[in-house]
């Protein structure tokens, strides 16, 4: 069945293929007889008198969805989107004039070409929507016409780069679940993790790793970032079989983070862990925390910090008497997928350290001082291990462990001037569109 469509007068005409064009009769039923001159006159008169009407009545060219076609009809369809992401252009070529010739063993050759202008008039100027139901049979005539006249697709509304794919095939989003490289796909995971815990890591601290992943029940992917290049040592944890490793020298968590967490990549998660390696995980649970932080609705969260222990900010410190505050810092975040997605974008690519991050997060949730918070009864403690920073090299007579802080207070600074700037050339576009 051929439908007609405007998207301007919202209206959808459906017609009969054997009513649209009667110039089917005569190529089904007098192809090479001798009085085919007069038919194709008539037919090509009709045809063309019709499809006239036709795009005058109806100015734009669309597509609408196209299921389950034979696999035989062909190699591509030609379709363009229009401004409803529903519908899709139409659009021929020299490419598919040439098809018909090479497609049409059946018909006069001379029939082709007049037939070749009363359809290139028809889908010029007027709006042909193509609905193939499944297990529907297929009209030899329209199998012709959109395997001869469509030969490309294109989308605009698809991610950059996948224009010429029907939306239908089009993957944007992935995850890390490990796949088995046999058997059935669908068969491959018997649990899906639902939360993603990530740890930036040396072989030094395998240890307490080790302690912080049996916090972790199997609702959780483990993925561990390696700053010190060796893998190989953590397979003798049994856990560690089944986690995701990546490795690069001496780089920092949100280093990895950039340019390994794309929210794309990580959207199978509902909460994203991004956590250091020297923390003391007796006094927490993540199964426990993860139904605190839903309970209150946190979007950007971390576990309390043991006050008797160094503290970054006394912000952070856990408070006895409650089961939430507000305020996180970088060093054990914990992100909903709806956050990271606006984080991670506000994660600078050559600002590694991070510092100020955890300043600049009130403006992925609102409102901040709701969905922003430490979860006190779940709490954590900060062991202060020289581990990353050691990795340093060391620079104009200073210790590899102070060139890293100096590194660090360095692409604060420059961070805090990177907001400011922003802010600034933001308002002042919005100046000059209202001027």
């Amino acid at each position: 069945m051929i439908n007609l469509s405007s998207p301007k007068k919202g209206r959808l005409i459906l017609i009969r293929v054997q009513a649209w064009l009667k110039i089917k009769v005569a190529l089904l039923s007098g192809f090479c007889r001798k009085n085919c001159s007069a038919r194709l006159i008539i037919t090509t008169t009709i045809g063309a008198v019709f499809g006239f009407f036709v795009g005058v009545s109806f100015p734009s060219v669309s597509l609408y969805r196209i299921q389950n076609l034979p696999s035989s009809l062909g190699p591509s369809i030609d379709v363009a989107a229009s401004n409803s992401k529903k519908f899709y252009m139409v659009k021929s070529s020299e490419t598919s004039r040439r098809n018909i010739s090479k497609g049409v063993c059946f018909v006069c050759p001379y029939v082709l070409e007049p037939l070749y202008h009363v359809f290139q008039l028809l889908v010029s100027s007027s709006t042909v929507c193509l609905e193939v139901q499944h297990g529907a049979r297929f009209d030899p005539l329209l199998k012709l016409l959109s395997t001869s006249m469509l030969s490309q697709i294109y989308v605009p509304t698809n991610p950059r780069g996948a224009e010429s794919l029907p939306p239908g095939i089009v993957v944007p989003e992935t995850d890390l679940y490990p796949r088995r490289l046999w058997g059935d796909p669908s068969e491959d995971l018997k649990k899906k993790p639902k939360y993603l815990a990530t740890f930036t890591v040396g072989i030094d601290q395998m240890k307490n790793i080790n302690k912080c992943v049996k916090k972790f029940s199997e609702d959780f992917q483990i993925l561990l970032f390696h700053y010190d290049g060796r893998t190989t040592e953590w397979d003798r944890l049994e856990w560690s079989k089944n986690a995701i490793h990546i490795s690069a020298r001496k780089q920092t968590k949100w280093w990895y983070a950039k340019r390994f967490l794309h929210p794309d990549i990580v959207s199978a998660y509902e909460y994203i862990f991004i956590w250091d390696e020297d923390l003391g995980v007796e006094n927490f649970n993540a199964d426990r925390y993860i139904k605190l932080v839903k309970k209150h609705g946190l979007e950007i969260s971390q576990p309390g910090l043991e006050p008797n222990y160094a503290l970054t900010w006394q912000m952070t410190k856990r408070r006895v008497d409650r089961e939430v505050h507000n305020f996180v810092e970088i060093m054990a975040p914990v992100f909903s997928q709806e956050a990271w997605r606006c984080v991670w974008y506000l994660i600078q690519n050559d600002l590694v350290h991070g510092w100020g991050l955890d300043f600049a997060l009130r403006r992925c949730v609102t409102p901040a001082h709701e969905k922003i918070g430490v979860v006190d009864s779940e709490w954590i403690v900060h062991q202060v291990l020289p581990t990353l920073g050691n990795q340093g090299e060391p620079h104009a007579g200073i210790s590899p462990r102070d060139a890293v802080r100096i590194r660090s207070k360095i692409e604060w600074a420059m961070f805090q001037k990177r907001i400011a700037d922003a802010d600034l050339a933001y308002i002042a576009q919005l100046t000059n569109a209202k001027g």
